[in-house]
């Protein structure tokens, strides 16, 4: 056990993180954890916590953990963690953070973050937009200290940062998907049936372009879904690991709910299964109205007043179109929500939480459109799976999306978007015969799994 794995918010994208090292790393880890609840209090007390609970061992080498938690107190409480080479993954940054109002408290969990970089032997972060983010706004925001400012603390963090995209495995979704993306899959991939089953040909390789490119590869890994919880600061999609849907059959075990699943969404609980049957039943799918898919966390930094005006502005010129909304609920539910549910009506093919991972790839395997509105995003997991089903995907012109989506998949105003939701309502079968031109699989586990083993293999330090 020479890696020690420290997640703090132990949920999520960061739950999916140290799952997928634990398995890879397997007997040459142990993994020490909080639950995903109450982020505010983690960040402050989490080091305490760990200080009493981590196991004292001198196999330990490296210390790997998220920056939720607070490093520097950590390597205080307990020197002889603080003699480890020390790992800081970012999944999110709090200072680039859209808060809704300016508290006193919010400076603590920039200044956290900046104390974690300071006695981090390895800053990482989960994109470039993250790691630029951040580091230029530390200046600025060591400002808010009245008088005797630290100096020149980017120059110091800065040599010790580099960026190592969120890793995600992607699994065989082939029997979710509707014929049409088959079709594009087959086309691009090389595809095979052999019955009802499909088996791969001669794959792409990473440089190629098209539909799923190269995401293929990996269909025969175990699933890793890359969510992340619902609270301020934190990035979001929605939920956590899956075995392959190849090798196991459809289940949903307590243990796989939500402990946050909201009260709110009780009312839905005729929609928490997505029955394939009910969406293929009718009319030939090619003839269906456009399926838009929202799959982010229901708060005000993913900005779904923006996402439902623009609906509702269709749905007041007679566009055909359905809308899953499929992200999970936490204790504060905007009211944008209750209010665009009833407004939309029979639009709504799908509202709430998906606790069940293989409800979820279905739903975003029969949706057209993909899109994200949001106001603070540091990588998107949410819409890298939704393109892997076979989305279009629509992102703002801002944050991480023109480092992760090519130009034609960005708009700049909410006027533009409803503007390409316009057309693609009128002719669906744009998105239904379009292949994607971006490249998702420099962003899978097969792909960035070595560059992570090597972070992990560094030489013990001499001081140990």
């Amino acid at each position: 056990m020479s890696i020690l794995l420290i997640e703090a918010f132990y949920g999520g994208s960061h739950k999916q993180l140290m799952d997928l090292l634990q398995e890879e790393l397997q007997d040459d880890c142990v993994l020490c954890t909080l639950p995903a609840k109450k982020w505010h209090w983690k960040a402050r007390t989490a080091a305490l916590y760990f200080m009493q609970t981590v196991p004292t061992s001198t196999n330990y080498r490296i210390l790997f953990a998220s920056s939720v938690l607070n490093l520097a107190e950590l390597a205080a409480l307990r020197p002889d963690l603080g003699k480890l080479k020390k790992v800081l993954y970012f999944h999110e940054n709090q200072l680039a953070y859209p808060v809704q109002k300016c508290q006193g408290r919010d400076f603590q969990y920039g200044y956290n973050q900046i104390l974690s970089c300071l006695v981090a032997d390895v800053v990482v972060f989960n994109s470039a937009f993250n790691m630029e983010s951040f580091l230029t706004s530390i200046g600025k925001f060591m400002k808010l200290i009245p008088d005797h400012r630290p100096k020149d603390l980017e120059k110091i963090i800065r040599p010790k940062c580099q960026v190592l995209y969120f890793p995600v495995r992607f699994p065989d979704l082939s029997r979710f998907m509707p014929q049409h993306k088959l079709a594009r899959l087959e086309k691009v991939t090389g595809l095979k049936r052999n019955g009802d089953a499909y088996q791969l040909g001669g794959l792409p390789g990473q440089q190629e372009s098209g539909a799923l490119g190269g995401l293929m590869k990996n269909s025969n890994a175990h699933h890793e879904s890359g969510l992340c919880e619902a609270q301020p600061g934190l990035c979001t999609t929605q939920h956590e690991g899956l075995p392959s849907p190849l090798t196991a059959p459809a289940r949903l075990n307590k243990s796989e709910a939500s402990e946050s699943t909201n009260p709110c969404q009780e009312e839905d609980k005729q929609h928490l299964t997505f029955n394939l049957s009910n969406i293929l039943s009718g009319r030939d799918y090619q003839q269906r109205p456009l399926h838009v898919a929202w799959p982010h966390r229901w708060e005000h930094d993913k900005d779904p007043k923006t996402f439902f005006k623009v609906l509702l502005k269709l749905k007041e010129k007679n566009l055909p179109f359905h809308v899953s909304v499929l992200g999970e609920a936490f204790t504060e539910i905007p009211d944008i929500f209750s209010e665009a549910k009833k407004a939309l009506g029979s639009s709504v093919l799908h509202w709430g939480y998906l606790p069940s991972k293989d409800d979820y790839f279905q739903a975003l395997c029969m949706a057209d459109v993909v899109i994200s509105t949001a106001k603070h995003e540091f990588f998107g997991v949410a819409m890298v799976e939704a393109v892997y089903c076979g989305c279009y995907p629509l992102c703002p012109k801002a944050l991480v999306y023109p480092e992760i989506f090519p130009a034609e998949y960005l708009y700049s105003t909410p006027e533009q978007l409803f503007k390409r939701l316009q057309n693609f309502c009128k002719r669906p079968d744009i998105v239904r015969k379009h292949l994607y031109k971006g490249e998702t699989a420099g962003f899978s586990w097969a792909a960035l799994g070595g560059k992570f083993r090597s972070l992990l293999a560094a030489e013990p330090r001499e001081d140990l």
